[in-house]
């Protein structure tokens, strides 16, 4: 006897319960985002300087820094210092870029040359650069020589030490694949040791820009008879505020822009890392 087949039941339709994935990350880079914290902080400035909780005798208003920039560009004076000031810090820069970089790969690629190179910097960095002013200007002097060596001198340890740390961190297979395959040790350097070093160099290059216009501040308030320091030291003297505050804003545009500067190249020549901020 044939059975009837019991008709089909509809299968229901199950809910996707697979968690969602969420991003650890800080999430999707926001436009201008390194803008914000300054936007907001003149934006207190400006605030504060109208509704008078700012005492224009400690801290001139922000319309009247500008009338007092407009002035001192009409007559010259702050394009002068501001080149003054830039040469000296290009130049200390490139200096102790340069030997930095030199020694870091000397004592990076060489045990001889960490025995011998390594110690003294590490005693360098225990000193602060300021420090060895009154030695330098004994040495050399108070004219141009000794404020470049002073911004060298303060410029060359964090590129020495990140560098180096830099070569350090590369991984050992890389060096055991490029002995397999016969690989040059000038071939090696260039084309293994360079690019893994390279960022490690660029974070040592961002805190060496910060370093030189630290060291760049010191030398022309105490020794300077030209520059953005010297302005400012002229201007405490006469008790102008607003002059003092030209100087200080200069000084932080500079900043900024030298470490925007590295940052492009940083975010350009490691394009293929992938990280957080990427």
């Amino acid at each position: 006897m044939a059975t009837l087949a019991t008709p089909a039941r509809p299968v229901a339709a199950t809910e996707d319960v697979r968690p969602v994935r969420r991003r650890l990350g800080p999430g999707a880079p926001i436009r201008f985002g390194g803008l914000i914290g300054i936007a907001a902080l003149l934006g207190a400035w400006v605030v504060g300087s109208a509704t008078g909780l700012l005492d224009p005798r400690n801290l001139t208003e922000p319309w009247t820094v500008v009338a007092t920039a407009g002035t001192l560009v009409e007559n010259g004076r702050l394009q002068e210092s501001l080149v003054t000031s830039g040469v000296r810090a290009a130049l200390g820069l490139g200096l102790g870029v340069a030997v930095g970089t030199v020694l870091a790969v000397v004592s990076g690629l060489s045990r001889i040359g960490e025995s011998l190179i390594d110690g003294p910097i590490q005693v360098k960095r225990s000193i602060p650069t300021l420090a060895l002013i009154p030695l330098l200007i004994l040495w050399l002097g108070i004219g141009e020589p000794m404020k470049v060596i002073t911004i060298a001198l303060a410029v060359f340890v964090p590129i020495y030490i990140h560098t180096h740390n830099g070569l350090r961190s590369i991984e050992g297979r890389y060096a055991e694949l490029a002995e397999t395959l016969g690989v040059s040790r000038a071939e090696f350097v260039r084309h293994v040791v360079l690019p893994g070093a390279m960022p490690g160099f660029l974070l040592g290059l961002r805190f060496a820009v910060t370093s030189s216009l630290l060291a760049l501040v010191v030398v022309e308030v105490i020794n300077a008879t030209s520059g953005i320091g010297h302005m400012i030291t002229l201007a405490s003297n006469y008790g102008q505020t607003d002059i003092i505050v030209v100087g200080l804003v200069v000084y932080a545009l500079l900043g900024v822009t030298a470490d925007a500067a590295v940052r492009l190249i940083e975010r350009k020549a490691l394009s293929w890392r992938r990280t957080l901020a990427s």
